[in-house]
C-alpha cells in the first residue's frame, strides 16, 4: 500500500506531547459540563489512562536490546498510530514505545484520532478489519509499507479472548487485562517489536 495515498486525508494528526495536552485539555473542559453516563465512563477512562501514560513514561527505562535495534533505522519512516485517549491499551502500550522513538529522529510518528479518522483506518487495515485501538502501519516515505502493530501484544489479545469467552463483563474483563498489563510491564511488547525491527533493519 502507499502511504500517499492516504496521508492527505488525515485528520486531527499530532505528535504525542501535543496528544498528552489534548487529553489534559479535554478532561478539564469535560469536568465542568453535565454528561450522559456513557461520556462519565469515558472521562473516567480518560482521567486513569493520563495516570498511566504519565506513570510509564517516568518510570520506564528501555530495554538496552531493543533500543539498538531503534538506533539501527537510518532512514527517515513515518508511522501512523490511530488511537483515543479514553483507550486503555493505549495507554499501556504507547508510553514505552513513545521511549524508544523519541530518541530516533528517523521515526516521524503521527498519533491520529480513530473517530476522526474511521475511513482511513479501514482503508490501511481492511474495510472488514476491527475497529479496535491502537493501531499502528509504518512506511517508507516513498509509500512503502513496513510493518502493521495493534492493538495490543499478542499474549493480551490470547487473554481477551480467554475471558471473552468466559462471558465476563466488561468491567472485569478490563480489570484483569489491566492486571496483566501492570504485572508484564512492557516485555511482550518489548519482544514484538524486537521481533519487527529485526525484519526491518536487517
Amino acid at each position: 500500500m502507499n502511504y500517499t495515498l492516504g496521508i492527505n486525508k488525515l485528520t486531527s494528526i499530532y505528535d504525542y506531547d501535543e496528544f498528552l495536552q489534548l487529553s489534559e485539555k479535554t478532561i478539564k473542559e469535560l469536568e465542568t459540563v453535565e454528561l450522559e453516563e456513557t461520556e462519565k465512563n469515558l472521562l473516567e477512562y480518560r482521567k486513569i489512562n493520563l495516570v498511566r501514560s504519565l506513570r510509564i513514561a517516568k518510570t520506564y527505562k528501555p530495554e538496552k536490546n531493543l533500543l539498538l535495534l531503534f538506533q539501527k533505522i537510518k532512514r527517515k519512516q513515518i508511522w501512523l498510530i490511530f488511537t483515543e485517549d479514553w483507550c486503555g491499551d493505549s495507554a499501556q502500550n504507547l508510553p514505552y514505545l513513545m521511549k524508544y522513538i523519541e530518541q530516533i529522529p528517523q521515526i516521524d510518528a503521527k498519533i491520529i484520532l480513530r473517530e476522526d479518522n474511521v475511513a482511513a483506518l479501514k482503508n490501511y487495515f481492511g474495510a472488514d478489519a476491527p475497529l479496535s485501538i491502537p493501531k499502528i502501519v509504518a512506511f517508507t516515505p516513498d509509500g512503502k509499507e513496513l510493518f502493521r502493530w495493534g492493538p495490543r501484544p499478542q499474549k493480551a489479545n490470547e487473554l481477551v479472548k480467554k475471558l471473552k469467552s468466559e462471558s465476563l463483563e466488561r468491567e472485569e474483563l478490563n480489570k484483569k487485562l489491566h492486571l496483566w498489563y501492570s504485572r508484564n510491564k512492557g516485555k511482550e511488547l518489548e519482544k514484538e517489536f524486537t521481533e519487527i525491527l529485526s525484519k526491518i533493519t536487517s
